[in-house]
């Protein structure tokens, strides 16, 4: 697999995991979605779920399975969050390794093309899906008011590399707006 297809998320949502709707995960004909935590869900130094997310989760785990995956190593911060949306996780998951993406979609009992991968970076949450065949689905970070007002470097380099090495930040499909 080349860098490109590494790189290249299936769909690109404007706007944060919310906008991610039970429209668009029928249209892609998904059953399961491995979900990142931090800032795809809630932003890096929160610890609980938003009433909105909560709101989400409800109206979408009707229609597929969920499954937190984080690269975080905090029990306390994400089972935290995990157990307030009544989710399974996998911390430590050092994406992008693929064991506990594996394991979130053995304990699912789906296959990875049935499965959305829904993350906030490209280096992680994409290349992870990408080199397991899952849909990639890549979301704009919720990030907390102190540090919306700075720039992300480490997302602006991977943007920059990726564009570099040939996969475009413009989706392969018909980008999804916000409501």
């Amino acid at each position: 697999m080349t860098w490109k297809n590494l790189l290249q998320p299936d769909l690109i949502v404007s706007g944060s995991v919310l906008s991610l709707t039970p429209d668009i995960i029928h249209q892609y004909k998904l059953k399961g979605l491995v979900l990142d935590v931090d800032e795809t869900l809630v932003p890096i130094r929160i610890s609980g779920a938003s009433p909105e997310l909560k709101q989400w989760v409800e109206q979408i785990r009707t229609d597929v399975a969920m499954c937190l995956v984080s690269n975080n190593l905090s029990e306390s911060r994400i089972g935290s969050i995990a157990r307030s949306l009544n989710l399974p996780y996998y911390l430590g998951a050092a994406k992008p390794s693929r064991r506990k993406i594996q394991e979130a979609l053995k304990q699912m009992n789906l296959p990875a093309n049935q499965v959305g991968m829904v993350g906030d970076r490209l280096f992680t949450d994409v290349i992870v899906g990408n080199r397991l065949g899952m849909f990639t689905i890549l979301v704009e970070p919720i990030v907390h008011p102190d540090i919306a007002l700075r720039s992300h470097p480490i997302r602006n380099f991977e943007v920059w590399v990726s564009e570099a090495l040939g996969a475009s930040i413009i989706p392969k499909e018909t980008k999804i707006q916000k409501p």
